[in-house]
């Protein structure tokens, strides 16, 4: 999306320290949204995952719960303002929490973009650009290509940034797949 340039997978609402996917303790698997204001509203966010998932139903394990984690107190009212109006619209309880993030944990490298992870010859081509690997999983460019891969293509952002990808030819050719 315009405006979203980094996402990062981790785990965040529980007290265990360095919590990992096989000792996760009371966490929950979580994202992280970074974005320009200036381009997106944190309230059009909000919008965005009130409708990708079903806020009415519960969720059968914490580690798998929907959850807004927010940063600050604006966040949080804002985030509370929005969970109101969506109960409004749906005339029904929305299950879905909104409480204040204490610490965001990262997951292990293997979880970090995941969708380009599952293609090998663009996986190359961004780790060949991105050799450390901080700077591959705070990319926007490998950020934007795990949506494609992933199946959330948006043919206009992808057509006035491709060239800032850096994809080779083949690259290129291999990213028209998912288009």
């Amino acid at each position: 999306m315009k405006g979203i340039y980094r996402t990062r997978v981790g785990y965040t609402g529980g007290s265990l320290e360095n919590p990992t996917y096989h000792n996760l303790g009371e966490h929950t698997e979580a994202f992280q949204v970074d974005y320009d204001p200036g381009q997106i509203s944190y309230e059009d966010i909000l919008e965005i995952f009130w409708d990708s998932h079903n806020p009415t139903g519960r969720a059968l394990l914490r580690q798998y719960m929907p959850a807004v984690f927010t940063h600050n107190q604006d966040q949080l009212d804002a985030a509370l303002k929005s969970k109101a109006a969506f109960e409004k619209k749906l005339n029904s309880e929305i299950n879905t929490p909104v409480v204040m993030l204490d610490v965001f944990y990262l997951a292990e490298d293997y979880h970090q973009k995941y969708y380009l992870q599952n293609n090998r010859e663009l996986l190359a081509e961004m780790e060949a650009y991105y050799p450390e690997l901080d700077d591959f999983i705070n990319s926007t460019a490998v950020a934007r290509l795990n949506g494609i891969v992933g199946g959330y293509a948006n043919d206009l952002l992808i057509k006035e940034e491709l060239d800032s990808y850096g994809l080779s030819e083949q690259g290129l050719s291999i990213l028209q797949r998912y288009r």
